[in-house]
């Protein structure tokens, strides 16, 4: 489904592609505008280049296609149907909209009428969960490859039981979705960081909370919370991955008032 071109139509079809693909870091700038939507950039520059009368086309007709966004190489997010909805050829670009397949009733339909059923306002808003979700992906995926796929605490290496953490949260407003702002955890882990059992100094050395220490509970407690204390957690290799002393000071600031 993914075609090594960006737009794939298979030999079999005779006018319009049956999907499209962004790779970042590739030879174009596909982005999401300030509406929501995405820019899908020309295949080359020429307006007339048969992959871009073939997305014409697909506008022309509103053919729904499929959407993949590559977040590393060999992992895509997948979204479907997404439909040719603008095209501005002075600036290379299509404007391309997310669907919710509930809606894919214009069968039928002349090409002037396809318009007329477009509701911008849900594909604006559908578009947007997308653009989220490949922002979630693409952080997972970098944060647990700079970590080895191991949680930093305990250095397990199980990916269905890992989850990249936000040191300062997504929510603030310097939270954003960098490797320098995450942490690769288990799911347990996890909690106990966001729940301020666990706290990470700026040297990344752990600390858990007193009463933490002092609490008597089984052995999952004592041998996977407060053995904790005074570790030192894996870091990546790679330096300027590492978590920004900024951020985690911030952190465990709040840890320390939690405390």
């Amino acid at each position: 489904m993914v075609g090594p071109q960006g737009i794939f139509k298979p030999r079999v079809l005779q006018e319009a592609p049956i999907s499209i693909a962004t790779v970042p870091s590739g030879p174009y700038d596909d982005q999401f505008d300030s509406n929501g939507f995405l820019g899908y950039r020309y295949r080359g520059t020429d307006p007339s280049h048969q992959d871009n009368q073939g997305l014409r086309r697909a506008m022309q007709y509103g053919l729904p296609l499929a959407y993949f966004h590559r977040v590393v190489p060999g992992k895509y997010v997948a979204a479907w149907p997404v439909f040719i909805v603008g095209d501005n050829p002075p600036a290379l670009t299509f404007t391309v909209a997310v669907d919710d397949e509930r809606h894919l009733n214009l069968a039928g339909r002349a090409p002037e009428e396809v318009h007329d059923v477009v509701d911008d306002a849900r594909r604006a808003y559908i578009t947007s969960l997308v653009r989220v979700r490949v922002h979630q992906r693409m952080f997972r995926e970098r944060v647990l490859d700079a970590y080895r796929h191991q949680c930093a605490f305990c250095k397990l290496r199980h990916d269905e039981l890992l989850d990249a953490a936000h040191i300062v949260p997504d929510r603030d407003p310097k939270g954003e979705p960098l490797i320098r702002n995450g942490l690769s955890l288990c799911t347990l882990h996890h909690s106990a960081f966001d729940s301020q059992f666990i706290g990470l100094r700026p040297d990344y050395v752990l600390e858990v909370r007193e009463d933490i220490l002092r609490e008597k509970d089984g052995p999952t407690l004592v041998h996977s919370i407060q053995a904790l204390q005074g570790a030192r957690i894996v870091l990546p290799t790679q330096v300027s991955l590492r978590p920004d002393p900024e951020l985690v000071e911030m952190r465990y600031t709040k840890f320390l008032q939690a405390s």
